[in-house]
């Protein structure tokens, strides 16, 4: 990759990055305690995470989608000032559109784009032999649980 590229991305060489994910996390009603934040800044400062993008919309009670500045969410009670200016481009409207349509009326949601930094050094070594990735996925919590509980379920062996 050109050096040129890779200023231009802000990522560095891109064959040295790890996975990146992104998540939408809904705060139904618009009510954010912050608890979460400070665990998600510890997660960047061990170097566990790298965030390129992180936004807020607010989906109001008639459809409407809005950008939220992070100095305007959590009304006071939470200071996300740390995460300002993390814009990498990834993260464009129609991402917004489509993240705010997973959401409820009248709730407010934060978008984070990151790389999983703590995989990049196993990434990169599978890129040099030749692997690829062809396919990802999550379980959800919910699944995961109901599939323990089936398992809680079954008739012991006899």
């Amino acid at each position: 990759m050109s050096s040129e590229a890779e200023d231009r991305t802000g990522f560095g060489d891109v064959q040295d990055l790890g996975p990146v994910d992104y998540i939408v996390v809904e705060f139904p009603g618009n009510r954010m305690t912050g608890e979460g934040f400070p665990l998600l800044v510890d997660l960047v400062d061990r170097g566990i995470i790298r965030i390129f993008d992180f936004a807020f919309v607010r989906k109001e009670v008639d459809g409407t989608v809005t950008a939220v500045e992070l100095q305007d969410f959590g009304g006071g009670e939470v200071d996300l000032t740390v995460f300002e200016g993390a814009s990498s481009g990834l993260l464009d409207h129609d991402d917004i559109q489509e993240a705010a349509a997973a959401l409820e009326a009248g709730s407010s949601a934060g978008i984070i784009v990151y790389e999983n930094t703590w995989a990049a050094p196993f990434a990169r070594a599978l890129r040099r032999g030749g692997a690829q990735l062809v396919a990802a996925g999550r379980i959800p919590v919910q699944a995961l649980l109901a599939s323990l509980d089936a398992l809680e379920d079954l008739p012991p062996d006899e």
